[in-house]
Formats: C-alpha cells, structure tokens, sequence
C-alpha cells in the first residue's frame, strides 16, 4: 500500500481501508464484476445497436468497446486497491480536497439514478412475468406501487449487512453460477432461432447509417464507463492490484460482451412491436432465466447504492455507510413510484461525457509511475480541473461536430495525455 497519512479517522471514505477488510481474492473481483455486468439494461442498450449499424459492425463495436472499457475499469480498479482509498479518495488525491466535492456530489446523482433506472427495469420485468405467466395484472398504479416496494424493501435489507459479506458468500458462490446458466440458455434459445432464420442472412445484415461504428462503440464503452466512479470501492479491499486489475478486466468485458451480444440476438429475431422483457419470455424456459436476471439485477442497485453511500459519506462522515445507503435506498425506491422511464442512450451518453475525461485525468496522475496517494495539500488543482472541464466540452463537441469519429476515445487519449505530461513531480 502507498505511503499516505490520516487526514480524518472518522471519514472512512477518504482514508485507506484496514488491511483486515482487504478480503478479495482473484476470485471475488472477478464473480463482482461479471455480475455486475449482466443485466436487462445491458440487454436493452445492446438492442440500440441494430439496426442503426449492421451486425458485423455490432459485433465488432460489442468485442472492442468492452475490452476498452473495462480495461478502463480494471485499470481504476488497481489504483483503488494500491492505494487502498475510495473513489472518492482519489478524486480529492487527483482534484484537491475542495473542488473535489463537484464530481463527488455528480456521481451521488447519477448512482441515485442509475438505481432508479434499476428499480423501474426490475418493477417492470415482475410486471411481464406476472401478466404473461400468471395473468395478474401489475402495471396499474396499485401494482406498480406494491412490486416497486418489493424490490425497494429487498434493496433496503441488502444494505443493512456487510457488502463484503455479501460478494464472497453470496454472490461469488450462489449468484454467479445461477446466472451464467440462465445466459447460456437464453444463447441457446435465440441462438437457435437466429440459425433457422439464417445466420448468413443475419450477419450480412446492413445497418440504416444512423451511427457510425466509432459511435457504436462509444455506446458500449459508456456501460463499463458508468462504474468508473464506483469501482475503488470495492477494489480497495482486495489484496493485490493486479488480481483486482486481471479479475476486473476479465469478469465484466465477458459479461458486457455476453449481453451486448445478446441484446442484438434478442431484437433480430423478435417481432417488430415486441419489448425485450417479452421476447424472452416466449422463448423456452424464459420464464425461469428471465427471473434470475432480474433476481441479479438486485445487486447492480446494491452496488449503485452502496457506492453513493461511500461517496456520501466522504461530504458528511457524521452519518455512517451505513446509514447513508439505507436512506439513499428509501429516496430511490420513492423516485421510482414518481419518475418514467426515460430513453437510455442519451443518459448514458451524457454520463460518459462527464466520467470519460475525469477519470482519463486521475489515470494520467494516479495511474503510471510511482505516484503519491497522500491527502491533497490544495484545495483545488486548477490544472487536473481544468483538464476535466476542457474533456467535456471536448467530448460533446466531438458529438456534435464529428460524430463519425467518436467521442469517448479521443477524450480519454487527450485528457490522459495531458494529465500525465502536467502530473506534479515528486519531491
């Protein structure tokens, strides 16, 4: 672990975790992370890619965009577990203890979202399921209000134990395999009926030129971009950076690939007017596989709202981790009875332009050399934050200006570059 001092014993957001809780092994960093990378949203996004590219494209839009990304993550990944600090940690190392506060409070807002998001895809999935299998209706107010309690009240009780308990003794051992099963099948399923309407058909498919490919891949990167912010907090308590690094980088490009993939599989060979959660229940057992996604999708919200929890903390540590994921699961599950759901793409578009240049920021610091994780002596690191803010503008120029080139790799390589040809020297 680097060398750094104790700025606040009380704030366990911003100091190095004990080496008692460094816990993880190869082994959790890598169920984590692919169980995090499965989910009906990642089905959903992969979905946007056909038919505005062609599935040659897609496929190599899917390939190339998650390893990139989760390179990206596996990379944060190892800098949190060396240093031992939160992503929050690093943000007040890289931008300084006050400005530092700005992404913190922004990444509070989009994991209060993204659990939202989360709330709503698992209230609605319980819905299809019901309707389709049971024939109970629960998409009226009444039965949008009790399956959104169900699953807020789950989220609720989740939080209340020890996260490290909950991926070594659950996750790793009981969720990761129930879910690989349920993907295998459904690959089986669609898989099949993509080659008796004819896979040669399907992978010759063009797309409508509504994105280029580059913009395809932005859309992939933006899912493992998303979880930059959060994965310090769980790769800080394993205990080698590279074991975090290699079981980061393997279990979510798989899993990110595996239903991006699927996605696209789903939407080629399901009626034009048919949603994803319905398309996978008329497949074959999709009841069953359908049903332990959705029993997965719980831990995304959990790792959502524990995150924002840590982060919460770093801004007001009088109120514990504890105590500040229970309320931000409470306020989440009561957004999720008032808000709609909105379009997925420009949200994860909009994050990304925010997380691409921040992160490719405390990579070009933190991320090579020998750097020093000790607290921030400034308050503010004009030239990191400057940097941040020149990458956003930069990201959304791209978008609109040269959108056929991409937006999230160039970003990333300036920001970077910039950071690391700017890093202070050490004494």
């Amino acid at each position: 672990m680097a060398n750094t001092s104790v700025p606040n014993a009380d704030n366990k957001a911003l100091t190095p975790v004990a080496d008692a809780d460094r816990v993880f092994r190869w082994h959790e960093h890598a169920s984590l992370w692919f169980s995090l990378g499965v989910g009906l949203l990642v089905m959903q996004i992969g979905a946007y890619l056909v038919p505005a590219v062609g599935s040659r494209d897609a496929a190599v839009a899917i390939v190339l965009g998650s390893l990139v990304g989760s390179g990206l993550l596996a990379w944060t990944a190892k800098i949190g577990c060396d240093s031992g600090l939160t992503s929050a940690g690093l943000m007040h190392t890289t931008y300084g203890s006050l400005f530092a506060r700005l992404p913190v409070l922004l990444n509070i807002a989009q994991l209060i979202g993204w659990t939202t998001f989360e709330l709503v895809i698992m209230r609605d999935g319980t819905a299809a399921i019901g309707k389709q299998s049971f024939g109970l209706s629960l998409d009226g107010p009444g039965g949008i209000v009790i399956t959104t309690l169900l699953w807020g009240a789950v989220l609720t009780l989740l939080l209340a134990g020890s996260m490290t308990t909950l991926v070594r003794k659950i996750i790793s051992r009981f969720g990761l395999p129930l879910v690989i099963a349920s993907l295998l099948w459904l690959t089986w399923q669609f898989g099949g009926q993509l080659r008796t309407q004819g896979f040669d058909a399907f992978w010759a498919r063009p797309g409508d030129g509504s994105m280029s490919m580059l913009a395809a891949m932005d859309l992939v990167i933006a899912m493992p971009v998303s979880w930059l912010p959060l994965v310090a907090d769980y790769a800080r308590h394993g205990r080698a950076g590279r074991s975090a690094m290699s079981g980061t980088w393997l279990g979510y490009a798989v899993a990110n690939i595996w239903c991006y993939a699927l996605g696209v599989m789903v939407v080629s060979v399901a009626q034009p007017d048919a949603n994803l959660v319905s398309a996978l229940l008329l497949a074959q057992g999709g009841l069953i596989a359908l049903s332990l996604i959705l029993v997965d999708e719980i831990d995304n919200a959990y790792g959502d709202v524990y995150s924002g929890a840590v982060s919460a903390h770093s801004i007001k540590p009088s109120w514990s981790i504890r105590q500040w994921g229970l309320g931000l699961a409470v306020l989440c599950t009561g957004l999720a009875l008032v808000l709609p759901m909105h379009s997925l793409e420009p949200f994860l578009l909009l994050l990304s332009s925010v997380f691409v240049p921040l992160y490719g920021v405390i990579l070009g610091r933190l991320g090579v050399g020998q750097p020093s994780f000790a607290p921030p002596q400034r308050k503010v690191d004009l030239t990191a934050a400057l940097l941040w803010l020149a990458g956003v503008a930069m990201y959304h120029a791209l978008a609109k200006w040269a959108p056929q080139w991409g937006s999230a790799l160039p970003t990333l390589a300036l920001s970077f570059t910039l950071a690391w040809l700017t890093r202070p020297q050490r004494t």
